[in-house]
């Protein structure tokens, strides 16, 4: 099933919004076609027996290459062989299949001491602008926290988890952390590699919610 739309930029900031809410697009083995939140963000989400791709390249293209891929139509969105045909149509390389997760603002401040770091040059810094704004990084002993404006100006949460710290329930507690210091009360999303292991089980232990699959289609560096 085919749905094709003529969409404002806003229509994936809805959908994910309603997403969070656990109300997704209905399970019909169907492709929604929505426009780029931005410039930079182009992508592929999978849902249940739903795909929606964010891009400002032509559907009726998208259609035909969905179409000539030898797969499951249920899961051509995320196929290799789609995804190779999108990064040679936009020049993007694609991203790794990360596991999209979701969870609601917490009250109170944090139970995680955390300290907040201004350094622009911190690598976790550096890494986290090119992909979201409004950037705010943390560290804790043997950890570090992100959080920015990700796809569509959702409030992404990213951790990092040094070696000699793993295995304490740092990271647990890391993207619980970010559960109370999300502005404005909204909820806080967070991608993890589906063969990341020790990371779904972080994110789901601190109360995240698996939503889809996501590919994301990034801008290279020049």
């Amino acid at each position: 099933m085919w749905d094709e739309q003529e969409c404002d930029v806003d229509e994936l900031a809805e959908l994910l919004s309603e997403a969070a809410g656990g109300r997704f697009p209905p399970a019909d083995g169907g492709t929604t076609v929505v426009a780029q939140p931005s410039p930079r963000e182009a992508g592929v989400l999978g849902l249940t027996a739903h795909a929606v791709i964010f891009t400002d390249e032509d559907p009726g293209w998208i259609r035909t290459a969905l179409g000539a891929v030898d797969t499951d139509p249920l899961g051509a969105a995320l196929s290799p062989g789609f995804l190779a045909a999108m990064t040679a149509r936009t020049g993007r390389p694609a991203g790794c299949v990360d596991l999209l997760t979701v969870a609601h603002a917490l009250p109170g401040p944090p139970e995680t001491a955390l300290k907040e770091i201004g350094d622009a040059s911190h690598p976790r810094v550096v890494r986290a602008r090119r992909h979201r704004d409004d950037v705010r990084v943390w560290t804790a002993e043997g950890g570090v926290l992100a959080l920015g404006r990700g796809v569509a100006g959702r409030w992404e949460a990213a951790i990092e988890v040094g070696g000699s710290a793993r295995g304490r329930g740092l990271g647990r507690r890391l993207a619980r952390a970010a559960r109370h210091l999300v502005p404005d009360g909204g909820p806080v999303w967070a991608q993890q590699a589906v063969g990341n292991a020790a990371s779904v089980r972080a994110f789901q232990a601190a109360g995240y919610r698996p939503v889809g699959a996501e590919v994301l289609f990034t801008v290279p560096d020049h």
